[in-house]
């Protein structure tokens, strides 16, 4: 479903990240760990389009994005949700997820259009809303919510644009232990649905053994390793990264 081939970003001399080439299937869900600094965010703002690459490409469904910037990439099938949350804070909770679900219908509100002729939009947005336990709060401006209630928000809007990939950046950062389960929740049912390419940057490793099928590891913008979560949890490159344990160089785990 999603692949990148040599995907690298030069910031002058800087390679942030380096010539990564991974493929992704859909009704998986793939885990990318590594060190601050390592790349990871860089690596998802290439595949979404925030920042145009130095050179490789992005490709998904075998059609090529590399040129397309970040809101066509979103049309075409890319759903990003990021570190710091990116809502309309002067809307309700349920404005918010309504205006996503227009967006991927396609539809504009004229002003003189009747509200009724797009009930539907409104009832899906309705549902989303109920399904991240928000209905309570349905009329609740955005700004008004916790911290963790903004998370689940933001995770509707995404679901709400029925992207095929899912890219989640720290999707529990912040959050408190007791509002963790619900992400978690919802990302592990986006995955039994079976259709979704989902990609995970997430430094809890316990989060990373629950819901990954796979785990990638970057470490200094290149791809170290690659595998079975227990292998890679297991071997001397994340030993290094994560705990600072002496390892050979050019350790890597085969798929």
């Amino acid at each position: 479903m999603l692949e990148t081939r040599n995907l690298t970003i030069k910031f002058g001399g800087h390679v942030a990240v380096d010539h990564v080439s991974c493929s992704f299937k859909p009704g998986t869900l793939t885990a990318i760990v590594g060190p601050n600094g390592a790349g990871k965010t860089t690596y998802f703002n290439l595949i979404s389009g925030q920042l145009r690459a130095t050179e490789g490409q992005v490709l998904l469904d075998g059609r090529d994005l590399s040129r397309l910037p970040a809101p066509l990439r979103t049309r075409a099938g890319l759903g990003r949700a990021f570190q710091l949350t990116q809502l309309f804070p002067n809307l309700s909770v349920l404005e918010n997820v309504r205006l996503a679900v227009q967006a991927r219908a396609g539809r504009g509100l004229r002003m003189l259009s009747v509200w009724l002729h797009h009930r539907d939009l409104l009832d899906e947005a309705m549902a989303i809303v109920e399904r991240v336990h928000l209905g309570d709060k349905a009329a609740a401006p955005a700004a008004s919510l916790p911290h963790g209630d903004q998370r689940k928000l933001e995770v509707a809007m995404l679901m709400a644009l029925k992207p095929l990939v899912y890219l989640f950046d720290e999707p529990t950062a912040g959050m408190s232990v007791d509002e963790v389960p619900v992400i978690l929740d919802l990302i592990r049912a986006l995955k039994a649905e079976g259709q979704h390419t989902i990609l995970l940057v997430e430094h809890k490793m316990d989060v990373v053994r629950e819901l990954a099928d796979r785990i990638i590891v970057l470490h200094n913008g290149q791809l170290v390793a690659d595998g079975e979560p227990a292998a890679v949890i297991a071997s001397p490159v994340v030993q290094q990264a994560y705990l600072g344990l002496a390892v050979e160089q050019d350790v890597q785990v085969a798929a």
